[in-house]
């Protein structure tokens, strides 16, 4: 009954979500496909081997389905042998983000009974990069998260003035995304990567809606925190905002940063052609 009544909410945000969506420069979700996991994901049968121990909880971005978000990297982590999981929350991720976290550390529960881990990966894009670290960090998922990897995560907001407006329309988590929230101070209040899981933060140069990029970067130990920068190995790589978990090129650092014990290399050299 739960389900049905958020998916029900999150189709009438979808209307009233348009006009920010345009702000942000970002396509309208189909209606029905908030109700679609991504090529790959949610086969509640698959148990994790011993290459892949985790599985893979993915976290979609504010206005975004799992669908879209995760139509080429799903698939991908599938075929290299993980077991993926995904899902909708938030009502279009407008929901405020302590309230979104309660729904991942639910869902995170559900995946590891399902699947008989101890713990779980987690791969997000923009809020979904972000919105876990207040699971690890006040709601228990210090114990149940191996590694937390954010493609150009929001983990310290942004100073894009439409968030803003965004906020006033229909969306209370992009106000909690805005630089200097109030949400944002409890979560980046030392330490901003608590111990548990390793993290790994990959951001992009040309970055038009977490602003400045370097927002996404965490704060933390080297053996425990990398932050990644896609232009440092692959100047000539354009990858912007909305199609970093599109890109080749991001794929292989999220690849990386999970069969390693810790977080991504730094000194990992990925293949650049074709990552733009």
């Amino acid at each position: 009954m739960h389900a049905r009544r958020t998916r029900r909410a999150a189709r009438l945000l979808a209307t009233a979500a348009v006009a920010a969506l345009c702000a942000f420069g970002l396509a309208a979700p189909a209606a029905d496909a908030a109700d679609t996991p991504p090529p790959g994901a949610n086969n509640w049968s698959c148990k994790p081997d011993s290459a892949h121990p985790q599985p893979v909880v993915l976290v979609n971005g504010t206005f975004k389905t799992s669908f879209e978000n995760w139509l080429t990297l799903s698939p991908a982590l599938a075929d290299a042998g993980y077991c993926v999981f995904s899902f909708e929350y938030g009502g279009l991720e407008t929901a405020p983000i302590a309230d979104s976290a309660a729904e991942l550390r639910d869902f995170v529960n559900a995946v590891l009974g399902a699947t008989g881990a101890q713990k779980a990966d987690l791969v997000g894009h923009s809020q979904g990069g972000m919105m876990p670290r207040y699971y690890v960090k006040f709601l228990g998922g210090a114990t149940k998260v191996d590694d937390l990897v954010g493609i150009v995560p929001s983990n310290h907001g942004t100073t894009n003035p439409l968030a803003l407006v965004a906020g006033a329309t229909v969306c209370p988590s992009c106000v909690d995304q805005t630089a200097g929230s109030d949400f944002l101070q409890k979560l980046n209040a030392d330490p901003e990567a608590p111990v548990g899981p390793d993290y790994t933060a990959i951001a992009t140069r040309f970055d038009e809606v977490v602003l400045p990029y370097t927002s996404s970067f965490l704060d933390g130990p080297a053996t425990r925190v990398t932050n990644v920068l896609l232009q440092d190995r692959c100047p000539l790589d354009l990858t912007e905002h909305d199609q970093a978990p599109k890109s080749p090129l991001v794929e292989q650092w999220v690849l990386n940063a999970l069969k390693r014990g810790g977080p991504a290399d730094q000194a990992f050299v990925p293949r650049c052609l074709g990552s733009g």
